[in-house]
């Protein structure tokens, strides 16, 4: 921390102490050049996560509600809960990375598609059906179609 009085750096910690509410917490510090002290406060971060859905409106992220998508498509499918705990995970941290705390739909429907079809092609062309959503056969063989070429070269 910065002295508030001298402008130097460095500084100890004397006393910490939580808020009742548990949200805060109060910290008496010491600066180590002109030992004058100074109190500081730390919160934690409540800015959420947001996601910006195809009609433009913004929702707070839900990792269960990306979670869910992932288990209708791996239904059946012998994929571990840990894997896709790891997916939904690597979603999150790119999220968390992101200077303004925002994610298209889109995006993350790419992340999700790109490790579903790493990790189970059934499962893979199950989300892409509905994430792509799929008016018709037509469009679910060209999906599947892209993938064999692809498994193929």
């Amino acid at each position: 921390m910065t002295c508030p009085f001298c402008g130097h750096h460095g500084d100890r910690v004397i006393d910490s102490r939580e808020s009742k509410e548990g949200d805060l917490i109060r910290r008496r510090r010491q600066c180590l050049k002109c030992e004058r002290r100074f109190t500081t406060y730390e919160r934690i971060d409540e800015i959420p996560y947001m996601v910006i859905k195809k009609d433009g409106r913004r929702e707070k992220f839900d990792r269960q509600k990306v979670l869910n998508g992932l288990l209708r498509a791996c239904e059946k499918r012998p994929v571990s809960m840990a894997s896709l705990a790891a997916i939904v995970d690597e979603v999150e941290s790119r999220l968390s990375e992101r200077p303004d705390r925002e994610i298209s739909t889109a995006e993350i429907g790419e992340l999700l598609m790109e490790r579903l079809q790493a990790l189970d092609k059934i499962a893979y062309v199950r989300f892409a059906s509905v994430y792509r959503d799929f008016q018709d056969v037509e469009a679910f063989f060209a999906e599947l179609e892209r993938l064999m070429r692809q498994k193929r070269g």
